[in-house]
């Protein structure tokens, strides 16, 4: 009898371990947004933990209600939701973001839309105080897709968008991250490469789906602490950190982005679900946890198509990532 009970716990346990590996989704979505990859779990005090709960909570009822407004688009959802990460110094993006290794914010953000495919990014900005919204005014109120460095900032500014001094950036937990990562690299031997910090990279970034059935997505970052200047990753590139089709899926990414700029991370997860009819959970894993892992690309990403059904993946220890539905219940999770 004893050995019998101690077979159905283990079956039990080996149940449980399957369902928690099975790819998830939420149904009847109509935002979801991330907050990047983060701190690993128990680097984050209680309040911290707390703190960045609440934004991505504020972040999603913001979000929700841009939706409901009379003629509010799935655009207007990603960048009230983006705004608001911007404009929190517990992300990388907007007032958040990491420096360059010679202590500048550089930041880059993109914006689509999935009915007509229409885009704008921007890359290398330093004084527009929301760079989302730098994006959306490429794709709206010029004939390009991504403008760079001091061409967007000129840009942003002659479309009335508000323009900061580049220390409004500047906070003491990035620029601590900088120096750390400085005092490693001049203290290791020229044999030994200096310890990579453990959270390098971040990205905030959106999805959501209007009334009227259309995709859009969203993604800004300040990229990679002690990167190069000039160095862009995959947030503001079409197709590698962000791409909405009303006939596939919305994506925004984050994480290492070299390797979702090389495996074009964002329209791969978008052609698996439009061409092999994949749902949204399953592309999501196939491309974050098999092709982009097994490459050494570390990372995760967000999905939602338009029949509301929403998915994260992620090959790391946890992405901070949220949803809200046509039930105005926000959801937060932070970890597995």
């Amino acid at each position: 009898m004893h050995t019998i009970r101690i077979l159905l716990a283990l079956l039990m346990l080996s149940a449980t371990a399957a369902a928690e590996e099975k790819p998830w989704h939420a149904s009847d979505v109509v935002l979801g947004l991330h907050g990047g990859i983060g701190q690993p779990p128990g680097e984050l005090s209680k309040e911290e933990e707390q703190q960045i709960r609440s934004t991505l909570e504020e972040a999603l009822l913001v979000g929700r209600k841009a939706l409901e407004e009379k003629s509010a688009t799935s655009l207007d959802a990603v960048e009230a939701a983006i705004r608001v990460l911007e404009d929190s110094p517990r992300f990388n993006a907007g007032k958040g973001a990491v420096f360059t290794w010679e202590g500048r914010n550089e930041l880059d953000a993109s914006i689509m839309e999935g009915r007509q495919k229409r885009a704008g990014a921007v890359a290398g900005v330093t004084i527009v105080k929301n760079p989302i919204a730098a994006a959306r005014a490429v794709m709206e109120k010029s004939k390009h897709v991504m403008l760079a460095g001091r061409g967007a900032e000129v840009f942003a500014t002659d479309a009335g968008l508000e323009i900061v001094d580049p220390s409004y950036f500047w906070t003491k937990a990035r620029w601590e991250q900088l120096e750390e990562q400085r005092k490693a690299k001049s203290s290791s031997s020229s044999s030994q490469p200096a310890r990579k910090s453990k959270h390098e990279w971040g990205t905030v970034g959106a999805v959501a789906l209007d009334r009227h059935g259309n995709l859009a997505a969203g993604t800004s970052t300040g990229g990679m602490s002690g990167k190069r200047f000039g160095r862009v990753g995959d947030s503001p590139i079409i197709g590698a950190g962000t791409y909405a089709d009303n006939a596939g899926c919305a994506v925004s990414c984050t994480g290492h982005g070299e390797y979702f700029i090389r495996f074009s991370v964002a329209h791969e997860i978008n052609a698996l679900m439009k061409y092999q009819h994949l749902p949204v959970e399953a592309a999501a894993e196939q491309v974050i946890n098999q092709t982009l892992k097994k490459a050494g690309g570390s990372g995760g990403a967000i999905v939602l198509d338009a029949r509301g059904s929403f998915s994260a993946a992620f090959n790391t220890e946890g992405l901070y990532r949220g949803w809200i539905g046509r039930d105005g219940e926000p959801q937060v999770r932070l970890y597995q």
